[in-house]
């Protein structure tokens, strides 16, 4: 798809954009809106969020804007300097990427994608969201880094191979379509 290092750029800006607020949407509300909800003692996740003051980031409360801008730029930075070109790298050493079909190429480069970046995703995430309040051990961050995995791996899995990526393949098509 991506031709050049400015459309490699463009490709990895919109699966990080689409990407960022899916994952925020399914930590706050999926995995840990109920809790939230009745810590806060709130009908809802939002209300939730607002009468505890935010969500609890490196320590303090953050508003929910400064999540998504957080994790947007480690993605980002993660997506151009690691997922792309080595999970691209990955699906070629299984795959030629001129006889495979197109199809079995990109699955294989998601798969792969996915298989880099929910481990170290989920290992920032672990340092962002650790309850420092309670001291730092060092065995606590990695429980929680793989608690993590366990429940942002199927998410991404899927949500990158049935719905981002064909998202996204489909805007950037629009976007950067050669007549």
């Amino acid at each position: 798809m991506p031709q050049n290092q400015f459309e490699r750029m463009m490709f990895a800006l919109l699966t990080v954009i689409v990407t960022v607020h899916g994952y925020v949407f399914y930590s706050l509300y999926v995995v840990n809106g109920s809790i939230l909800m009745a810590i806060n003692q709130a009908d809802s996740v939002i209300a939730a969020i607002n009468a505890q003051g935010g969500v609890y980031m490196l320590g303090r409360f953050v508003p929910i804007w400064a999540v998504v801008l957080v994790e947007f730029c480690l993605a980002y930075g993660l997506e151009i300097l690691m997922g792309s070109p080595c999970s691209f790298r990955l699906a070629a050493k299984v795959f030629d990427p001129k006889t495979t079909h197109p199809v079995l190429f990109e699955t294989a480069v998601i798969s792969a994608t996915v298989g880099l970046m929910c481990p170290a995703m989920s290992f920032l995430a672990a340092w962002l969201y650790y309850p420092y309040y309670a001291g730092f051990h060092m065995v606590t961050l990695l429980a929680s880094w793989l608690k993590l995995v366990c429940f942002n791996f199927p998410f991404a899995f899927f949500s990158q191979l049935f719905f981002i990526q064909p998202l996204v393949r489909t805007v950037f098509k629009m976007l950067f379509h050669k007549k």
